[in-house]
């Protein structure tokens, strides 16, 4: 397989560059690419400006030998000297494009560090030219002078750093200082700075934002961490000051797909939420979920897996890195943009960093007053789509902002006939309840909950509708607050409707809400009275996992008229036995075993009835999830039970459906 020159393994070069000319011509391609690049330039303008002029040096000094040498062979000590100079030249053209790359801000902060890499890299290049072994070459006069010249270039080289750049990195740590002391920086000092460091709008400013969070990822040093998380809450502050909400951003996020209107892989989606997975954990029984989930899910009093129904051993969960990994490739590929809590947990994880929790406060001070004092519904869009942004990064944002009471001034957007306005209002709320503190505020705070019930209701969005929703799913993960809101005959309607009439995005949202509100057996009552297996039976047409599973949800506690409701729904579920993923299928099974148990002999009569049903559930059986594979084996009983006459007499569509799906199959009942 042949191998890219550009791929230079270690001490391995001789193996591809294999004659002296391809060496010398594969060191000049590396040469002209590296004295292409521009000098960084917003700060190190001067240190990788002098690293690329003496590149170009180089270049002529190559260009010269490939004219004067032709194919003739160089002695041993020059072949040693270009290969050194290859991976020398990777490490400079390296360097460069990473320091392009990285965070402006910490690029500054940490630039007498990299001004120390250009020098070394000089240095190197200084020493590859001294023992270059120029008389024994013959070379021409003109040659020799080039050689000379780079070698008096890397001479005067020093790793000092531009004053302007040691001034601007001062005037940033005075700022960091001044937030740390709770004084508001000067508007006009902080422009000059992002102006200087080309962070010139709200995109480039989100873009440092989301560098910055990527970069607390990969340091492993505390102090770097903490530093890092302070210039965050530096640039989050800028950009609400100086820019606000920006109408460029808002076509940029057109150019992405949403999640909403792909088909997720089952296996990207948590069984809980039914969504896009952002970070899968494992859990005891060793079943995959999204971390917010299954954490609500534990939170809320509970003590078993969701998928299995096993007790769970403890409640410590495992980063499933591969599954994430899978999932980030995934979204890329579709242009979904893919936020990780895991960056999120690191930010707010460094809960003693004063500098970011000051200019959080000032950044939600800010955004409070500004939406406030605005004169149009379109300049309070933009500040409170930022309260948005802001109240999804971490929790000492979410606290910023109720405690800044920021919940009333949101309630009147609610009923906002701006559009866009009402969606981001009810989608800060719906932010601020993953903070267990802000559920007791938003439950408690006169308007609020009955204002995200009436966007569920009479939103004027289906995007508003959902994130309404999805707010109730939130607040039900408190126990009191479930049987609450279940007794809120709006809240039951407007999630029944959203369910049934929804586009499918919207759908979700309202059915894992209902999921929830199931948990309370006395709102499994007001569900059936709105006809919650019929909206089931309905959504399984679409989304089939859903559906039958909040059907599983109503039939385990909905008593008889559960089971009579759902005496339609037999042949409905035994299809999705059939041919429906292998959680429907699981959820489909555990269903009907419920329907049969508790419905008699009429119920598994008409299951029975069902042709090829007897090999459907073997195939289960064979192929299933543990817990559908158990599900399965308990129906197949019920139905041999039930055609042994332990039930009543079988019928003989059964007989006849039983002797053709037994002959099918070779798979042996488990003992």
């Amino acid at each position: 397989m042949a191998v890219s020159p550009d791929t230079l393994p270690p001490k391995k070069k001789r193996e591809f560059i294999n004659t002296d000319e391809r060496l010398l011509r594969s060191l000049l391609v590396r040469s002209r690419e590296t004295c292409s690049l521009n000098p960084i330039p917003f700060v190190l303008y001067r240190n990788s400006n002098s690293i690329i002029r003496k590149t170009k040096l180089l270049t002529l000094l190559l260009e010269d030998l490939v004219v004067d040498r032709g194919v003739r062979s160089f002695p041993a000590s020059a072949v040693l000297c270009f290969e050194e100079l290859f991976i020398l030249l990777h490490s400079v053209k390296t360097l460069i494009e990473d320091c392009k790359s990285t965070s402006k801000l910490w690029l500054l902060i940490q630039q007498q560090t990299v001004a120390n890499k250009f020098y070394e890299l000089t240095l190197e290049l200084s020493t590859l030219i001294d023992i270059f072994p120029v008389k024994d070459m013959n070379l021409c006069l003109d040659v020799e002078e080039t050689v000379n010249l780079i070698r008096k270039q890397c001479s005067k080289t020093d790793a000092t750093v531009d004053e302007r750049d040691i001034n601007l990195k001062h005037d940033v740590l005075h700022k960091l200082d001044r937030i740390k002391r709770e004084i508001v920086p000067q508007q006009s000092k902080l422009k000059e700075i992002f102006t200087r460091l080309q962070l010139n709008d709200s995109i480039s400013c989100t873009d440092e934002i989301q560098i910055l969070e990527e970069e607390v990822r990969n340091q492993e040093d505390e102090k770097s961490k903490a530093d890092i998380v302070s210039l965050i809450g530096l640039v989050r502050y800028a950009k609400c000051v100086l820019y606000g909400e920006s109408s460029p951003r808002i076509i940029r996020r057109q150019k992405f797909s949403s999640s909403a209107d792909l088909t997720i892989p089952a296996d990207f989606r948590c069984p809980i939420s039914l969504d896009l997975m952002h970070d899968p954990v494992v859990v005891s029984t060793g079943q995959t979920y999204d971390r917010a989930s299954i954490s609500l899910w534990i939170e809320s009093g509970h003590t078993t897996c969701p998928k299995t129904g096993q007790t769970l051993a403890h409640t410590e969960t495992i980063p499933n890195l591969a599954l994430r990994n899978l999932i980030v490739m995934w979204c890329r590929e579709h242009r979904i943009p893919f936020e990780s809590t895991e960056v999120k947990e690191n930010v707010n994880g460094v809960t003693t960093n004063k500098t970011l929790i000051e200019a959080t406060k000032m950044t939600v001070s800010f955004l409070l007053q500004k939406a406030k004092a605005s004169q149009s519904l379109e300049m309070a869009n933009r500040f409170v789509s930022e309260l948005r942004a802001l109240a999804k990064t971490d929790s000492n944002s979410r606290a910023c902002i109720a405690e800044a009471d920021g919940l009333p001034l949101l309630v009147k957007f609610l009923g906002s006939e701006h559009p866009n306005l009402q969606v981001n209002s009810v989608t800060t709320i719906l932010n601020l309840s993953i903070l267990e503190a802000n559920k007791i505020k938003i439950m408690e705070t006169d308007g609020v909950l009955n204002g995200v019930i009436e966007v569920l209701r009479t939103g004027a969005t289906w995007e508003a509708k959902g994130n309404a929703a999805a707010t109730i799913f939130s607040l039900t993960g408190v126990h009191a607050y479930r049987k609450k809101l279940g007794r809120k005959t709006r809240v039951i309607k407007g999630l029944m409707e959203l369910a049934k009439n929804g586009p499918i995005g919207s759908k979700r949202d309202a059915l894992v809400a209902i999921l929830n509100l199931a948990g309370d057996r006395e709102t499994v009552g007001k569900l059936l009275e709105v006809g919650v297996v019929e909206m089931a039976s309905e959504v399984m047409d679409g989304l089939p996992e859903e559906g039958v599973t909040v059907l599983e949800a109503v039939v385990k506690k909905g008593g008889m008229a559960a089971i009579t409701a759902s005496f339609n729904v037999i042949r409905k579920l035994a299809m999705i036995l059939r041919d429906g993923t292998e959680r429907a299928q699981e959820s489909a099974a555990a269903t009907l075993v419920n329907i049969c148990r508790k419905g008699g002999l009429e119920i598994v009569s008409e299951l029975a009835a069902i042709p090829g049903i007897e090999r459907v559930i073997w195939e289960v059986m064979g192929m299933g999830t543990g817990r559908g594979r158990r599900k399965a084996a308990t129906l197949l009983r019920i139905l041999r039970r039930w055609a042994a006459g332990l039930y009543g007499s079988p019928t003989a569509a059964y007989a006849a459906a039983s002797a053709s799906s037994t002959t099918a199959t070779a798979v042996v009942l488990p003992g």
